[in-house]
């Protein structure tokens, strides 16, 4: 027989598990989502919400949305409506950057309850006064320009390392890009204040903080301070062994940045670095902040003092009067270029930019076409930085997870590796040398006792 007070107990599990509401999170878009979605499920106390994955029936979906390409806002909508159709009477809330600029097409699809911009989407539980369906979409969203504010953010729990945001919004106005308007300007806590975010990341055991913002080299405007200063604070945080910088504008990538890669540990060799294109016609219409010969400079300086690190950067293909031979000069550019992979995007029109309205747009056929030349180049540079690596001892952080019969992980210059399961291995650095490449490009590892 159960005792009286262990009977009150299961009675009040039971009545927890049948009020408490079943809220899913579903994040689009880049690491600083990533980080604000985890922060925003924190806000979401575990007495009166019990949290399920996103591919499941809940109560409550909060979809963290993103509207960098025309590609986003379509995976947007996409998502939208896959999670009315598999729990047609779930709340349905719609967040970020998408319910940002477009507030009125998101609330005009059938199903959506709440809409949320950049900065209420932190407020989201003063907005859940019921969970009734709604007739119309509530839409709760100010001018970011006009705001001052930053949400931290960190995530925690989604992978095996965390995002910390540093930094939000942007002040570079580039004539293709909603971020500004999406985020506002740029701006930053103080120092200590992320510190004290870094520790609390520490005392989760996390071995590793990816620093993410929109525009971190921009760190300090706000506040006086430096992104420099910022890095020489969070290495002496105990209990995170790597900080990993997540991009970087080539015109902000300083040789003190790149010497302190070099001489600490804790700075992980990897560099993200926006280009956008090769062609400096074409960057001059982009309204980018530098040319092609800064990024070269950026390049070989950073190949001088790391001479393996992980060099990635990020291009668009079919810029509003890109010409073949543009396109040509950027291709050429890029193969010289000791980069270890890319990024490629290809160009949509956004609106409310001043790309929209340029002439000379690029044919859909023809974009396509550019872009995949630039993916196969950026697959057979990154083989080629994989067999530069073969034979060397590096640290290497293991998922918590594992697939195939296989656990992976990422060394400190970006190199994606994996060892046969071992679950001592889950979320642990481990000293290892890269042994081989398989056909299909996954690079084997042995452990280093």
């Amino acid at each position: 027989m159960l005792s009286a007070t262990l009977r009150i107990c299961v009675l009040v599990a039971i009545i927890m598990n049948i009020t408490r509401k079943k809220v899913a999170f579903h994040t689009l878009g880049c690491k600083l989502n990533f980080a604000e979605t985890s922060t925003i499920s924190r806000s979401f106390p575990e007495e009166k919400y019990e949290r399920v994955p996103a591919n499941t029936k809940a109560d409550i979906y909060i979809i963290n949305t993103c509207s960098v390409t025309d590609a986003a806002d379509r995976k947007c909508r996409q998502a939208i409506k896959k999670f009315i159709n598999l729990s047609p009477g779930a709340f349905i809330a719609v967040v970020g950057c998408y319910a940002q600029l477009r507030p009125q097409e998101i609330s005009s699809i059938p199903g959506v309850d709440l809409v949320l911009g950049t900065n209420e989407k932190f407020d989201i539980g003063d907005y859940l006064t019921d969970f009734e369906k709604k007739t119309y979409a509530e839409v709760h969203s100010c001018d970011p320009s006009s705001s001052d504010s930053f949400n931290t953010s960190y995530s925690l729990g989604d992978r095996t390392r965390s995002f910390l945001k540093v930094q939000d919004g942007c002040d570079y106005g580039c004539s293709y890009c909603t971020i500004p308007l999406a985020r506002g300007k740029s701006r930053n806590p103080k120092i200590s204040e992320i510190v004290s975010e870094a520790e609390k990341i520490a005392e989760r055991g996390v071995k590793e903080i990816v620093i993410t913002g929109v525009n971190i080299g921009d760190f300090g405007k706000s506040t006086g301070e430096s992104f420099l200063a910022l890095l020489n604070e969070l290495i002496k945080v105990q209990g995170v062994d790597r900080f990993r910088i997540s991009s970087i504008e080539p015109n902000l990538l300083t040789d003190e940045l790149i010497e302190m890669a070099a001489t600490n540990e804790k700075i992980l060799p990897h560099f993200h670095i926006p280009l956008q294109s090769g062609c400096n016609k074409i960057l001059g219409l982009m309204r980018r902040r530098y040319n092609r010969e800064v990024f070269t400079s950026r390049v070989r300086r950073v190949r001088e003092r790391i001479p393996m690190a992980g060099i990635g950067a990020d291009l668009i293909v079919g810029f509003p009067g890109e010409s073949a031979a543009d396109f040509e000069d950027t291709y050429s550019f890029i193969k010289e270029m000791p980069v270890s992979y890319l990024h490629v995007f290809t160009f949509s029109d956004r609106p409310d930019t001043i790309a929209e309205k340029m002439p000379d747009k690029v044919p859909y056929e023809e974009k396509e076409s550019r872009s995949k030349r630039l993916i196969a180049l950026s697959e057979n540079k990154n083989m080629e930085f994989c067999k530069m690596n073969i034979g060397l001892e590096t640290n290497v952080l293991f998922e918590k997870s594992h697939s195939e019969g296989f656990v992976t992980g990422f060394t400190s210059n970006y190199i994606k590796v994996e060892h046969p399961w071992q679950t001592k291995l889950a979320g642990q650095i481990k000293k290892v040398k890269l042994n081989n490449i398989s056909p299909g490009g996954r690079v084997s590892v042995e452990l280093i006792n």
